[in-house]
């Protein structure tokens, strides 16, 4: 049956019902966005400047840190909670005919709630690090929108393949654990050796860390090719995902 009725409607109300069912019976709500990047924060904070063997000499660590932690948080809560979004929503699925697709889109655009908070504290802390408002802060909203498209794109296509296959959550769990150790979250991409790099280069999360190292700590525009990368990556992955969603939705009903 096809789809005939407001989309922004069905979005708006599928994000406020993940958000409120996420925080329901939690005392402190939506307060956790903020103390879990700031413990952390203040963790490797610690371990980092005054712990001898690992002491890093990288100036403003505590912002460099969380330039890292908030994309990279958004990222494995966003695709995660994508992935098993559909299998989540069986009930919805059988008993109201809406698009199968936006299902995961909404589950990663409740996630952009954290993200808003995550973003208040990160320019806090650097403004509180003595680091001067920019021009450059213009290009901070190109940079979580790609990354919000590059999620919806991996949750599109791990949320159809969970449907058939159930280990799919634990694949995503494994590849968000290794991704810990390849974006460089509380370490600079400088060190990483010359023939590794397209890696970075290709990678939508790590270049949105390291783009907003270079926009809130060392006031540098985004220079033209990193943003070309990152468009291109984020939107070939947006189009595959929803494509596999499409040929595959057919057939969700009979696996939930």
């Amino acid at each position: 049956m096809k789809w005939r009725g407001d989309y922004l409607y069905l979005i708006q109300n599928l994000v406020l019902k993940d958000f409120r069912i996420r925080y329901r019976n939690m005392s402190l709500g939506v307060l956790w966005s903020l103390l879990n990047p700031l413990v952390m924060m203040g963790v490797l904070t610690f371990v980092f400047t005054q712990i001898r063997i690992f002491r890093s000499p990288i100036a403003h660590f505590p912002l460099f840190v969380l330039c890292g932690m908030v994309p990279f948080n958004f990222f494995t809560i966003a695709w995660l909670s994508g992935t098993t979004s559909i299998v989540d929503n069986a009930g919805l699925i059988k008993r109201v005919p809406v698009p199968r697709e936006v299902v995961p889109i909404t589950t990663v655009l409740a996630c952009c709630i954290h993200l808003l908070v995550q973003i208040l504290l990160l320019l806090m802390v650097a403004l509180f690090s003595n680091l001067r408002l920019n021009i450059h802060w213009l290009w901070l909203p190109v940079l979580w929108f790609l990354e919000v498209v590059f999620v919806c794109g991996l949750a599109l296509f791990s949320a159809s393949i969970n449907v058939f296959i159930r280990d799919t959550r634990y694949v995503v769990e494994s590849a968000s654990l290794v991704l810990f150790w390849l974006v460089p979250v509380f370490y600079s991409s400088d060190v990483i050796p010359v023939q590794y790099r397209p890696i970075i280069d290709y990678n939508p999360v790590a270049t949105v860390v390291v783009s907003l190292r270079k926009i809130l700590i060392n006031a540098q525009p985004l220079d033209a090719s990193t943003l070309c990368k990152l468009i291109a990556v984020s939107v070939t992955a947006f189009a595959v995902g929803l494509t596999v969603c499409r040929r595959l939705k057919p057939r969700f009903y009979e696996h939930i």
